[in-house]
């Protein structure tokens, strides 16, 4: 069973993980979301999906206004080459569409397949906010509770500053 928005909202709730959901227009880029997401508190986040050349998939979610350097990342990944996962991989992996991408749809990685880094400066963060599986909600929730969500669907996670692109 894959999770939609509904049942990941639902196993939110039965994991005592506290948070509010907005509707909103279709976001598909960090510019959609500064202009239409309205007064939604928190850290707004960019997420890459990104793969290397032997089929290793990656997951980073940062502070939406952070710039991204590819060849600095791949150091970072351990990998020669590094680019974005296509729309296929996307959907055959988590179950997502572009402009939805989130570590909530790593609840949908069955074979813990995919690295997730996380941009450390998100841990200075009281709220965080993603899109719960679907580009037209957001999810806010505290990043405690985002970290506990985490290691209850047994994701490891991977901090690494962005600003000397290093792991932690």
């Amino acid at each position: 069973m894959f999770y939609l928005r509904e049942d990941l909202l639902k196993f939110l709730d039965d994991n005592n993980i506290k948070f509010k959901e907005y509707s909103h227009q279709p976001l598909y880029t960090v510019e959609d979301s500064k202009k239409m997401r309205g007064a939604i508190n928190g850290a707004h986040t960019k997420n890459l999906f990104l793969k290397d050349k032997k089929n290793n998939f990656f997951l980073l979610t940062c502070i939406e206004n952070k710039n991204i350097n590819l060849k600095k990342l791949k150091i970072i990944f351990n990998v020669k080459n590094l680019s974005f996962g296509s729309e296929i991989y996307l959907d055959q992996l988590l179950k997502l569409k572009p402009g939805a991408v989130s570590p909530m749809g790593l609840i949908n990685d069955k074979k813990k397949g995919i690295k997730f880094y996380l941009d450390d400066d998100i841990l200075k963060e009281k709220i965080v906010n993603f899109h719960p599986l679907i580009n037209n909600f957001t999810v806010n929730l505290k990043v405690e509770d985002f970290l506990n969500f985490l290691k209850i669907i047994n994701v490891r996670l991977h901090l690494v500053d962005l600003k000397v692109y290093k792991l932690i």
